[in-house]
């Protein structure tokens, strides 16, 4: 089963859904704001990717951070730091099994699906 995690209204979060969609494979969505999101999962995340893979800072979010916060030593302060903020979490995340997708883009959903 694939679950694709994200903010429903996220324009790359709707291309990979749209992607999915239209190539006829089916998927679990997983909003951050609706669904909240679990600290043990976050962890994982950022144990297979590394929390520079995962962190969007691009985001908003990451711009209101403080320096302090900013300032991230390990995968531990990462994964409190995105739990604490979800909307820091680069989207969308697509797991497959054991096969973890941030981000869209078209050849690597061909690869993993």
């Amino acid at each position: 089963m694939i679950t694709l995690y994200g903010i429903k209204n996220c324009d790359t979060v709707k291309k990979a859904r749209r992607w999915l969609e239209e190539h006829g494979i089916d998927y679990q969505f997983h909003d951050f704001r609706q669904d909240g999101v679990v600290h043990k999962q976050i962890s994982e995340w950022v144990e297979q990717s590394g929390w520079e893979a995962i962190v969007n800072k691009r985001s908003t979010t990451w711009r209101g951070l403080t320096d302090k916060d900013k300032n991230i030593k390990s995968n531990q302060q990462a994964a409190d730091l995105l739990f604490l903020n979800p909307t820091l979490i680069k989207r969308p995340i697509t797991q497959s099994n054991k096969t973890l997708l941030i981000g869209f883009k078209n050849s690597e959903f061909q690869k993993l699906l």
